[in-house]
Formats: structure tokens, C-alpha cells, sequence
């Protein structure tokens, strides 16, 4: 399957780059900011599939530059979309736990309500509204707390402050499901190739790493598995301010996409301990 993908730096695009022979898009080739050009490369390669893991992803500073955040995560995605509709061929667009306004305990299921509680949940939000529209074979897959050995994430920064300092505090009460890029990679690419075979698969599902933990308890995870000594001393969200409002319940539901593609949930604490092996490899 030929499969051309938007991105080439993320962490899930450089985890695509690794696991298959897929043609990658950087931004000078086709820039979210435009539309218009991301549709016609499309056009131009003409492949099997499209996936999308490129994004406007800065949560804080999409507050002030909601526009920007919108144009990149949703229109652009609804122009991918529309030509994937025009040419026949799956559409997978990756999303976030962001879309939900993460109150109460009970993991998100595909169908809840939405209600997103900033600009960069907004903008993902009316992403994933406008791939529906465009009325093609599509697969929106949300997912939580990615984490890689590629590009800034909480693993590298956790080990980068805990071989600093000899302690730190990390929030506590945002509760989620670490997810390593290399699964969320391997489930696109799978995705991909059973859409395919059976468009009826369309739809949204979420995938996110188990066990559901805290960034705080991540964080002793982190630190226990790189062998840091680093103490880690709980806080509340509210003594931590930032621009843009989290989620404090951040549980997906992925039972879907199990029962429908046969894809589990990955074990984040075998990702971590691959994070750290492919981060010391590099050393």
C-alpha cells in the first residue's frame, strides 16, 4: 500500500518513517497553512492512503493564536479529507483527548459529548467535525499523552530536569493513558490497510496506553526506569497555572478499536522502557 503521510517530524510521523516505507510530507512540501496545496499533493502522489500526523499542537500559545491552530487542525484537515473523498481512497486523521471537557472519572467513549475547554481543543474538535463532512473512508483516532524518543515530549522532558535537579513537583490530578507514538504509528498504519479492504470500518475510536496513571506517578515511572533518583512530590492542577485549561480526566475508552481492527491498547510501561533504550542508544 502506497501511504503518504502529512508530517515528517512529529512524533508519530518520524514513528511511521521508522516502521514502513511510507512517502512523508514536510512542511515546505505541503504546508497546513494552506489547504489548498496539502489537497493537491494528494492529488499529485496519488496513493493508497493518507494519514495525518502533522498538527498545530502548542496547547498554551493556541490561546492567542486560535486562527492559526484552527487553519492548521481543521481546515487543513478538511481539505486532506474532501480530496481522500474525491479520489476514493482512506483518510486516517489523528485527534485528541483534548475534544472533552475531562470532568468526572469514567473513560471517554467515541460517542460521548464533546466539549472542549480551550482554543486547541476547539480547533482539533472541528477537525474531526469537518472529515466527517467531507463524506469519505475516514478513521478518526483520538488518543492521549504521546510520548516518544523523537521531538519534545513529558518523557524527555522528565529525564532532562530529573538528571538536573534531586526533586520536582508534578501535577497529580490529570488523570490519562500515556501513549507511545511507535503503537499510535503501528494502529494508523493497520488502520490504513483495513479501511481499505472495508470501508464500513469508518468511524472514530480511541486508542491510548494502560494502565490509566497520573503525570505525577508517569513522572516516579520515569525516573524509577531510568534510574534517577529524582523526587517527585505531588501538586494540584491549581498550583500549577497555565494559559490553556487541561483536562483533568483525560481516560479513553478503547474498546472499538479492538473489537473492530483488533488493535489493544498498548502497555505504556513497556513503551517507556523502548523510549529509554532508543534514547540511550542515541546518547
Amino acid at each position: 500500500m502506497a501511504v503518504l503521510v502529512f508530517g515528517t517530524t512529529g512524533q508519530v510521523a518520524a514513528e511511521l518513517r521508522c516502521l514502513a516505507p511510507v512517502t512523508a510530507l514536510s512542511r515546505a512540501q505541503a504546508d497546513l497553512t494552506d489547504p489548498a496545496a496539502c489537497a493537491a499533493a494528494i492529488v499529485a502522489y496519488r496513493p493508497s492512503a493518507v494519514i495525518n500526523a502533522a498538527a498545530y499542537t502548542a496547547v498554551d500559545r493556541a490561546e492567542s493564536e486560535e486562527d492559526l491552530a484552527t487553519l492548521t487542525n481543521a481546515e487543513a484537515p478538511a481539505a486532506m479529507a474532501r480530496s481522500c473523498a474525491d479520489l476514493g481512497i482512506p483518510f486516517v486523521h489523528i485527534s485528541t483527548d483534548y475534544v472533552f471537557a475531562g470532568d468526572g472519572t469514567r473513560p471517554w467513549h467515541p460517542g460521548d459529548p464533546t466539549g472542549p475547554l480551550g482554543a486547541y481543543g476547539r480547533s482539533k474538535l472541528k477537525g474531526e467535525v469537518a472529515v466527517r463532512a467531507a463524506g469519505g473512508v475516514h478513521v478518526i483516532l483520538r488518543t492521549s499523552w504521546v510520548v516518544s524518543a523523537h521531538g519534545q515530549n513529558f518523557v524527555k522532558t522528565m529525564l532532562r530536569l530529573g538528571a538536573a535537579r534531586d526533586h520536582l513537583t508534578v501535577v497529580a490530578d490529570q488523570i490519562g493513558g500515556p501513549t507511545p507514538a511507535r503503537a499510535i504509528a503501528a494502529a494508523c498504519l493497520n488502520i490504513a490497510d483495513e479501511l481499505a479492504a472495508d470501508p464500513a470500518k469508518s468511524g472514530t475510536y480511541h486508542f491510548a496506553g494502560s494502565p490509566a496513571t497520573s503525570w505525577a506517578d508517569f513522572a516516579r515511572a520515569i525516573m524509577d526506569a531510568a534510574g534517577l533518583s529524582c523526587v517527585i512530590t505531588d501538586i494540584p492542577t491549581s498550583a500549577y497555572p497555565t494559559p490553556a485549561k487541561r483536562p483533568l480526566n483525560s481516560r479513553l475508552d478503547c474498546r472499538a478499536i479492538e473489537a473492530v481492527f483488533g488493535i489493544p491498547r498498548p502497555d505504556w510501561r513497556a513503551g517507556l522502557a523502548g523510549i529509554i533504550t532508543d534514547l540511550e542508544a542515541k546518547a
